[in-house]
């Protein structure tokens, strides 16, 4: 007698209900044998197998037979020599052990949050929430399971990175730094899913769908995928430099709108010609009207065109390292608010027509009534903004209040010079002259041009 003989008798179609229930409630117990499984409407051979294990007799015609798993496990251990669970695991695949698996992935889950809680970041709201939203919605769960909950922490580490830079750094060169691999955030893989949808949260913009999303916000961040992708906007702001330098001076005296890539910045570095106080708005449009409507009389603006990119922070950084200064205007909405905020305190920028008033007058001008949606910021240079932003539940964006921007950004027009004129205070009355001869009592004299010179 060969091996598989003694459980071979359990391969006929008379057993397989029986025994499929029989490994569902192990799987659910953990192999307990105290319970009892169901089988409805059976056939008369499985009828008849049950009897068989059970040595009770059951009628036909019944309309559902209990067996007991102990009952079972006997049976199978008189036949084979071994219990349920054994023969299960030789006609099938292994018995799952559920219990013991969901206890597996609660430790395995509170061991990864406690670690990732132990980052610095974890002060910051941004990371919490994401931490919160990849417990609550299996996301760390699967990580465990997959046995690949060091992703997470990976994650951590590529955002403590990012967090603590001041400058730019490319995509591959910040995934060897956090994973020595080179290709750990190419898109598509866990860990660039995992940190984007941090770095989303951490922006306040929703999580990217495309490759022009995900190239955005990677670009926001400071972490360079494409620098010729990476762009700010520019209108009339002179500065020195050679090339890129002698472009913008020049577009600059003609009030031509001028997009900079990241490459020229780095390859042509620039700097203000003076100290100089430079408007930054978010939206296009505005910088679009300031061009048509001022041309080379606006004053400097620069433009995020939404998330400020790379090459928008190097650029700022060029401003504020030559003594200038920024004054920024955006969206009146969470995700607005957050680039305010951003840019404040990376550029030390002041805002710009961004109070609780200006709000309260914006609303009551904008007929698009738009909701207000996203994670709340706060406002701290006026926290009445926040508070006001939150009672209206409206969001405006800056087109709509382009107006008194654009009337911010009109320089004066220059007037001629003039020459110097002696002061009046210094002048003879004329009431001195009062007496002198009228010049009219000279009509008829010779001409002098008449007289012998006297030269001669």
């Amino acid at each position: 007698m060969t091996d598989q003989e003694p459980q071979a008798r359990y391969a006929g179609p008379e057993y397989r209900r029986l025994l499929d229930a029989a490994r569902r409630s192990l799987e659910r117990t953990g192999g307990s044998l105290t319970a009892a499984v169901t089988i409805k409407q059976p056939d008369d051979a499985e009828r008849k197998a049950i009897i068989g294990i059970t040595g009770q007799y059951r009628p036909e015609g019944t309309i559902q037979l209990a067996v007991r798993l102990a009952d079972l496990d006997a049976a199978v251990r008189e036949t084979t020599g071994g219990g349920l669970k054994d023969l299960l695991e030789r006609i099938g695949p292994p018995v799952k052990d559920r219990p013991a698996d969901r206890r597996r992935l609660a430790d395995g889950r509170e061991a990864t949050v406690r670690s990732l809680e132990k980052s610095f970041l974890n002060d910051r709201g941004w990371f919490r929430v994401w931490l919160t939203e990849i417990v609550a919605d299996g996301t760390l769960t699967k990580l465990v399971n997959a046995a690949d909950a060091d992703r997470a922490g990976q994650a951590a580490r590529v955002l403590e990175a990012i967090e603590q830079r001041a400058e730019a750094i490319q995509l591959a060169e910040l995934a060897a730094a956090a994973t020595g691999d080179t290709k750990a955030l190419n898109h598509g893989t866990t860990l660039a899913t995992l940190v984007l949808r941090a770095l989303a949260i951490r922006v306040g913009t929703s999580k990217p769908s495309t490759t022009e999303q995900r190239r955005e916000l990677w670009d926001s961040c400071g972490v360079i995928v494409d620098d010729l992708a990476s762009r700010v906007l520019v209108l009339n702001l002179a500065v020195r430099g050679d090339g890129l330098g002698e472009w913008l001076t020049d577009a600059g005296t003609r009030g031509v709108p001028f997009y900079v890539t990241l490459q020229q910045l780095i390859a042509m570095p620039v700097a203000p010609l003076t100290a100089t106080t430079v408007h930054v708005c978010e939206n296009p449009a505005v910088l679009r009207r300031a061009a048509a409507d001022l041309g080379p009389r606006s004053r400097p603006l620069i433009c995020t065109e939404g998330q400020p990119s790379t090459a928008f922070h190097r650029l700022a950084a060029a401003i504020t390292n030559a003594s200038g200064t920024l004054r920024y205007h955006g969206d009146f909405d969470w995700p607005g608010i957050a680039i305010a905020n951003s840019i404040i305190r990376r550029h030390n920028a002041t805002p710009w027509r961004m109070s609780a008033a200006d709000y309260q007058e914006a609303i009551r001008e904008d007929a698009d009534h738009v909701k207000l949606s996203g994670l709340p910021q706060p406002t701290r240079w006026d926290p009445a903004l926040a508070d006001a932003m939150s009672a209206a539940g409206r969001a405006v964006y800056e087109e709509s209040v382009a107006a008194p921007l654009i009337t911010d950004l009109a320089a004066p027009a220059d007037l001629p010079d003039l020459p110097d004129l002696p002061d009046p205070a210094g002048l003879p009355d004329p009431a001195d002259f009062a007496g002198l001869p009228d010049p009219a009592d000279f009509a008829g004299l010779p001409d002098p041009a008449g007289l012998p010179d006297p030269a001669d």
